[in-house]
């Protein structure tokens, strides 16, 4: 075949080695249609029918943000619809679980301000962040008891749909044997550690998870249905210690690991504060990632540039990082997105009157959710609406 001239790189390799083939596994799609080659894609190649067929689905593969799987999820849970989601703040701090998509079978060891972790895979990998989201279903089941004033056990029942519903997971064949993989995991990962939960340390070896049971099992599909679920006693108590925090439903829509890695640790440093330093080395030990700082420095800057982080804005300048509460601007109440803008120092105002046994982050969710219920009037000062409504919630 004679060379052709004016024609991309491409096009022909679309003519050579897609045309031929019917089936186009995602990997070739992204190989050949990343932002970059668009901006070298030459006339013959937009003209194609698999350049404008492939497309739109790129469009949708390249948004950082995953799509929400389950848009009426209310339709679909009866216990957890509105439970807000919550982590625990000793794994938001140190690095217990790891960023690798691929089986990780490496012994961990950590240590920062006198704090020591040692984490041991199974021979089925460390538990990952991912895994992660049963731990935060059950956290968030548990606290919500607490609150009512329920007696929680360590032992949490729970339905396998509703769990990958609430995390926003898929619900396909693959999702279920995923989940199943995920708990054979958590129960294999085991944590070494002088980190104390609820004032309470252990130096002995434990899983983080003791057991994960299927209770039912659908007898055609051969489905989790029902699952009891018995987390560590180092978990336990740093639920009744209260020793969580509230996160983002938009924390389960973070496609890469080191994302929801990076939004664990603003959320737990910067919080509702006006801004967060660390330097990138530190970040990068706090963040457990086994990449070299240059990757991990990209991987920075690429939440910076697209700013799909939710709750915060990210910051590089020079070694350092900075984190910003997103919206949050002197002088203004009202973000971004038209909501009303609490400031740090309202925040703390409102834990000294409700108490700091209760999560003030959980009250804040339920006064945004009130004022959109009112048709989201305008607020002269959000702030002292805010402190009104904290007070009404302990009278």
């Amino acid at each position: 075949m004679k060379p052709r001239k004016n024609v991309c790189e491409t096009t022909l390799y679309l003519e050579t080695y897609v045309k031929p083939r019917k089936n186009v596994c995602e990997t070739t799609k992204k190989r050949l249609f990343s932002r970059k080659n668009w901006l070298s894609v030459c006339e013959t190649t937009k003209k194609t029918h698999f350049y404008i067929r492939f497309q739109k689905e790129l469009t949708v593969m390249i948004k950082p943000l995953l799509p929400e799987r389950h848009p009426n999820r209310e339709l679909f849970i009866c216990d957890f619809g509105d439970v807000i989601p919550k982590s625990d703040i000793a794994s938001m701090e140190h690095p217990l679980f790891t960023l690798s998509t691929k089986p990780d079978t490496t012994i961990r060891h950590y240590e920062h301000n006198n704090n020591s972790v040692q984490i041991a895979p199974s021979t089925l990998g460390m538990a990952t962040i991912h895994d992660k989201d049963i731990l935060i279903y059950c956290i968030s089941q548990l606290m919500e008891g607490i609150n009512n004033g329920e007696t929680p056990s360590r032992t949490v029942k729970l339905k396998a749909h509703d769990l990958l519903v609430s995390t926003n997971r898929e619900t396909s064949g693959d999702g279920y044997k995923r989940l199943k993989k995920a708990f054979e995991r958590l129960r294999g990962t085991t944590i070494t550690t002088n980190i104390k939960t609820n004032g309470q340390g252990y130096f002995d070896v434990f899983g983080i998870i003791d057991q994960a049971k299927t209770i039912v099992e659908n007898p055609e599909t051969k489905r989790m249905v029902e699952l009891e679920i018995t987390l560590s006693e180092w978990l336990y108590n740093s639920i009744l210690g209260k020793e969580v925090l509230t996160i983002s439903r938009d924390y389960f829509r973070l496609r890469k690991p080191i994302e929801r890695r990076i939004y664990e640790l603003a959320r737990k440093h910067c919080g509702s504060q006006k801004q967060w330093q660390i330097g990138i080395k530190t970040l990068h030990k706090k963040a457990g990632s086994s990449g070299n700082i240059r990757l991990f420095r990209q991987a920075i800057r690429h939440i910076e540039e697209q700013n799909h982080l939710p709750d915060y804005s990210i910051r590089i300048d020079g070694d350092n990082v900075f984190f910003h509460p997103k919206g949050y601007i002197a002088g203004k109440d009202y973000s971004e997105h038209g909501r009303p803008a609490i400031s740090p120092d309202t925040m703390v105002k409102a834990r000294k009157i409700i108490g700091y046994d209760y999560d003030v982050y959980a009250l804040e969710a339920d006064w945004l959710q009130f004022w959109k219920d009112s048709g989201k009037p305008e607020l002269r000062s959000p702030d002292g609406a805010f402190i009104n409504f904290c007070k009404q919630r302990i009278t």
